[in-house]
């Protein structure tokens, strides 16, 4: 092997994929000037590719170092000629000095066996191999590299998808245990985390897009968001890991609103987005005394409960929890700072404190938003509180438990229930489907104020219509914000750069 032990961890790539000499030149440019470290020319995009000519003005006009790929179809590239010319034209970028050239797996022993006449002193070879299904078993996983080692690689490469979060523990385990530089990464939303955390985990490189609609793999972030939202280069292994635990999870703000204030707190901690589909399978596999502290939203609040080892009165009576905080002794404290945030922001739009004492309040939902949103407009005195539910069941269970009233959704549907405040839990409305709304506008007459929690849009269709028939429209940004400044100071002890979070949201809306 080449010197593996100086390769250095956490460079970003970018992968060129215009389909004309011309495209990827501006490219190679677009990437150098957003702070990439290296690119990987992808030849198998090229619609038209003359291999005596092209791949040596391709190196020549590249300004990083580059990698060579020539991906066929047979491992998800789009080469589908024949694998003498492939394999020949590798060869030739091996000997026009690439610093990378990529060969999979299962055409290494091909590739080598041909020997490389004039390969540069400075290349090496990438030996991948790419799971487009599933995550392989640690042992398969092990003895796939043991393989790419055998065969001749410089740098092992080896990407699988994550079908769950927790497939993604074993992928970033991978380069600890290797004698050589490895590149371990998880494709799809689910595998996020390996590729934001790269440096932290030792992986050789991870690959961001230059830019959105652009990714050459499932769940690849923009070079943009890997340099400067999650602080690339200032990662190391004993980064803390923060991030909000969601399905879904792709909507959420949390990491624009949440890195900022790290950043301007000086806090070294990386907080991203977390698509969970089973909680406790996710903090299992990453019960790391390095993951410090996850914000929860949909839908896993009262699951968060339940995995909880002390829990905070309020959020206990509340009966959800939406912040975990690691204890020093293990486990995580739960807290609820979803309520208190709720309720200021409509009473503010009521007019001030104080003003949701004497009101009649309708909440829509029954999850763990509901229970705290119900939880709140109690502690602030409002006269009743009726819960409505598309699952009569689910909302007369958290009736009952908060000492309220129950309806089916048709009764605010039809207008057959009024009340003085109309509270959104749910996310009927969310961005993408900007179009729906919980209520339609003909039964929001009589409200004076409609309160959604939704954020992203911060207009929903639901908050315009509540306005035009004469209610306060109070949108859920500032619930948003006030609920992760409580947050900010739970996980880092310090006061939380509240304008600045705002500002955050606004800006990544």
């Amino acid at each position: 092997m080449a010197a593996a032990t100086t390769t250095p961890t956490g460079l970003l790539c970018t992968s060129l994929t215009a389909q004309t000499i011309h495209g990827q030149e501006r490219e190679m440019a677009e990437a150098a000037e957003a702070g990439a470290d290296l690119v990987e020319i992808r030849l198998d995009y090229l619609a038209h590719f003359n291999p005596a000519t092209d791949l040596t003005k391709l190196l020549n006009a590249c300004p990083l170092p580059a990698i060579v790929t020539y991906r066929p179809t047979w491992e998800g590239g789009k080469y589908d000629g024949p694998e003498e010319e492939r394999m020949a034209v590798l060869g030739a970028a091996a000997a026009a000095g690439a610093a990378y050239v990529d060969i999979e797996l299962l055409a290494a022993d091909k590739f080598f066996a041909l020997g490389v006449k004039q390969r540069a002193p400075s290349t090496q070879f990438i030996v991948s191999s790419h799971d487009y299904e599933t995550t392989l078993s640690a042992q398969q996983l092990a003895d796939t590299l043991d393989r790419m080692w055998k065969v001749g690689a410089d740098v092992a490469k080896i990407a699988n998808t994550a079908t769950d979060i927790a497939d993604v523990a074993r992928m970033v385990a991978l380069p600890a245990t290797q004698p050589g530089p490895v590149i371990a990464l998880s494709m799809s939303e689910r595998g996020q985390l390996s590729r934001i955390l790269a440096p932290k985990f030792g992986s050789m490189l991870t690959f961001g897009a230059l830019r959105k609609g652009a990714e050459s793999a499932p769940g690849q972030p923009t070079l943009e968001a890997l340099a400067g939202l999650y602080r690339l280069k200032e990662q190391d292994a004993d980064t803390p890991v923060l991030g909000v635990i969601g399905n879904p999870i792709a909507h959420s703000k949390s990491p624009a609103l949440h890195n900022a204030a790290l950043a301007a707190a000086g806090e070294r901690g990386c907080y991203l987005p977390l698509l969970v589909d089973s909680l406790p399978g996710f903090l299992a596999a990453f019960d790391r005394d390095d993951f410090t502290g996850f914000s929860v939203t949909i839908p896993h609040k009262e699951a968060a409960l339940e995995a909880c080892a002390e829990v905070d009165p309020v959020a206990a009576s509340i009966g959800a929890v939406n912040t975990l905080v690691r204890l020093p002794g293990g486990g995580f404290k739960g807290y609820n700072t979803d309520w208190e945030a709720a309720v200021d922001a409509i009473e503010m739009g009521l007019g001030g404190a104080g003003t949701l004492s004497g009101r009649s309040v309708v909440v829509l939902g029954a999850g763990g938003a509901a229970r705290a949103l119900v939880f709140g407009a109690l502690a602030r005195g409002a006269s009743s509180v009726t819960v409505a539910n598309r699952t009569l069941s689910r909302a007369q269970a958290l009736a009952e438990s908060a000492g309220v009233q129950a309806c089916a959704m048709e009764e605010i549907v039809k207008g057959s229930l009024k009340a003085d405040v109309l509270i959104n839990t749910t996310a009927v409305g969310m961005h993408p489907n900007e179009d729906d709304t919980p209520v339609p506008a003909e039964a929001l007459s009589g409200y004076a104020c409609v309160f959604d929690a939704i954020y992203t849009p911060l207009e929903t269709r639901l908050l315009r219509e509540a306005k035009a028939a004469g209610a306060v429209p109070v949108s859920g940004l500032e619930m948003f914000v006030g609920q992760a400044a409580a947050q900010f100071t739970l996980f880092t002890g310090k006061e939380a750069p509240v304008d600045l979070m705002r500002e955050a949201v606004l800006s990544s809306l």
